[in-house]
């Protein structure tokens, strides 16, 4: 392994919770209400159009208001302008990141994410440690997408096989791999395992 000393983190299952379905809960009295409203928003191939820079926000509401009946309106429109705040930093990764930070490495954010993203990062705790970003709606480009792992080396004068790219999806990791870089694919369900498991990959 070339010697790392930058560290590219995803957001969303990495640094923060992505729960769909405990967002829409939040906005609804009932599990079939919030199993309504979770298809009609977050579970929908445009959603990634969303994230993709593709489509507004106003367009998907749109679109999620037409699935639902008029009941759930109201919900909808609440989830729409709060369901960040209900994204929860994953402590394991944050406590990582800033370990890493004192340690020396670089650290920067590569996500697959809307517009709307700083509505997340403002209550992620290693966001503020970060050295730049690149956020596939303000590029028009995503993930596993070798561009846009590139643009992020490129504007921040990065040479790939110097950084280790942290995602949950295998696909954005081998997506990194192409472009150079290095990377670990990261499994929330034991956050705290999988950090050890990157410190000692680090350690090599």
């Amino acid at each position: 392994m070339a010697s790392i000393t930058n560290i590219v983190f995803d957001m969303g299952g990495v640094l923060m919770t992505f729960d769909s379905l405990r967002f829409a809960r939040a906005f609804t009295d009932t599990e079939d209400d919030a199993a309504l409203l979770n298809r009609a928003l977050f579970a929908r191939t445009e959603w990634s159009l969303l994230d993709a820079g593709a489509i507004s926000h106003e367009t998907l509401a749109r679109i999620a208001a037409a699935a639902l009946p008029e009941r759930l309106l109201p919900n909808l429109q609440e989830c729409i302008a709060h369901w960040p705040e209900h994204s929860e930093p994953i402590m394991p990764t944050n406590d990582l990141a800033a370990r890493l930070s004192k340690e020396g490495y670089r650290l920067y954010l590569l996500s697959n994410a809307s517009t709307r993203i700083d509505e997340q990062l403002n209550h992620c705790p290693a966001y503020p440690l970060m050295s730049g970003r690149v956020v596939s709606a303000e590029e028009r480009l995503m993930k596993p997408d070798p561009s846009i792992y590139q643009l992020l080396c490129d504007r921040y004068s990065l040479d790939p096989a110097t950084c280790l790219f942290v995602d949950d999806n295998r696909n954005n990791c081998q997506g990194a791999e192409v472009a150079g870089m290095q990377s670990f694919h990261f499994c929330t369900v034991d956050a705290a395992a999988n950090v050890a498991k990157l410190e000692a990959l680090l350690e090599r």
